[in-house]
């Protein structure tokens, strides 16, 4: 996702990354990159110049139609992002203008070969620039990767640019940097979860083909047959050939520095073709998300371990809610105590009945969340907690027929 500051955020980002590339050249390294306007540039400063001109945003024809990622599931209704395409013209502009030597082509020849080396803008990059500048920019948590590619211009379309611009042409060259996911602030349209999925819920069943030799996994059973699993929950990892010795469960999320190994011991609960596991319940370590899951084992006549393939396992988070009743005819304020916590890059939203609530800011890891609701309509509503496009379980499957959760609902008066 990022916000309406995705723009600024992709140009404060191109000018540290050139500033800290072209000075670096001891030639170099009295230049500055500046974003100014072409015909205010230059101005008196007769030192090596830099200037990245923004002069062109384009809708990305790609992302049209294409809802943000993981934010929206199946059945859901959302306003698609705003996907931008932003053309730049970056301008060299030589130490006394040029007068001794060519520093203009040594400046744009630098600039060109900086940018050549940074063909996609990490997350790290869009941080280090904007922590200062631009504290609420979030386009380092964009799933679609910001890329820059150079733009070669005809003769016929570089005149045109600068006739445009009203001033006489410098040495230039144009960048395309795509794509700028900027999130719409309407809010998503979900309905409720269905509760049955045909005959014994079990819906559509594939089987992949298990004569392979080597370990491999088919599926992941979640007590309750419930979409995803709790912290503290048994889970078992369906395979084939998982027996051997020193298994170990191998989870791994995108928040963590490091993917986590738990160890099975040998026994019933480590078979040729089912190995049983427990999440840990440390809601301090584990967020609520998505996660990999693989197997490590050494198999009867191996000198080492072999990894299996890897399968999705979301753990939903878990609230309290207050206050279980309000009156329709004011704002209402929700809080959500919430087990895991909370980290402050995750995306947290309430579900409430069909509408979705985004959190309130919450800067630090927190299991705490409070939601900001407008007036609403007189009724009952079932509330969801959805954390990284994993929402809190609300149908309770240990009954049958299964039937939505009665705590996890507010009244409206």
């Amino acid at each position: 996702m990022s916000n309406s500051l995705a723009i600024a955020a992709v140009t404060t980002t191109l000018q540290q990354i050139l500033t800290a590339g072209v000075t670096a050249d001891p030639d170099l390294n009295d230049t500055t990159v500046t974003i100014l306007p072409l015909d205010k540039a230059r101005g008196n400063n007769t030192n090596n110049q830099l200037n990245l001109f923004l002069y062109q945003v384009l809708r990305s024809a790609a992302w049209s139609n294409s809802d943000m990622p993981r934010q929206v599931k199946p059945g859901e209704t959302s306003m698609p992002p705003l996907p931008l395409n932003l053309w730049y013209l970056l301008t060299a502009f030589g130490r006394d203008n040029d007068a001794t030597q060519p520093f203009g082509h040594q400046l744009l020849g630098k600039a060109m070969s900086v940018l050549h080396d940074h063909t996609v803008l990490s997350s790290e990059d869009i941080q280090n620039a904007t922590a200062a500048t631009l504290p609420r920019a979030d386009l380092d948590r964009q799933l679609e990767r910001v890329r820059i590619t150079l733009q070669p211009l005809s003769i016929d379309e570089i005149s045109k640019l600068w006739t445009g611009f009203a001033t006489q042409y410098r040495l230039s060259a144009a960048y395309e940097i795509s794509v700028a996911l900027i999130e719409s602030t309407r809010a998503v349209t979900t309905p409720l979860p269905t509760l049955t999925r045909g005959k014994s819920d079990q819906g559509i069943s594939s089987q992949p083909d298990l004569r392979s030799p080597f370990p491999n996994l088919t599926g992941i059973l979640i007590p309750n047959q419930n979409p995803s699993a709790h912290l503290g929950d048994k889970i078992s990892i369906l395979g084939d050939r998982l027996d051997g010795s020193n298994v170990g469960v191998i989870f791994d999320n995108p928040l963590w520095t490091a993917p986590v190994e738990i160890p099975v011991p040998a026994g019933p609960d480590a078979t040729a073709t089912q190995v049983n596991v427990t999440i840990p319940n440390q809601p301090a370590v584990w967020p609520a998300g998505f996660y990999s899951v693989s197997i490590a084992v050494q198999r009867p006549g191996d000198s080492f371990r072999r990894t299996t393939n890897q399968l999705a396992l979301a753990i939903a988070p878990v609230m309290t809610i207050v206050p279980a009743s309000a009156p329709a005819a004011s704002n209402i304020t929700y809080t959500a105590t919430v087990t895991p916590e909370v980290r402050a890059e995750q995306r947290a939203s309430l579900l409430l009945g069909s509408s979705e609530i985004l959190a309130d800011a919450h800067p630090a890891q927190t299991g705490t969340l409070t939601f900001q609701s407008g007036p609403i309509t007189a009724g009952d509503y079932f509330v969801r907690l959805r954390v990284d496009g994993v929402d809190s379980l609300l149908v309770d499957r240990t009954v049958t027929p299964p039937v939505f959760d009665p705590t996890q609902k507010v009244t409206v008066t």
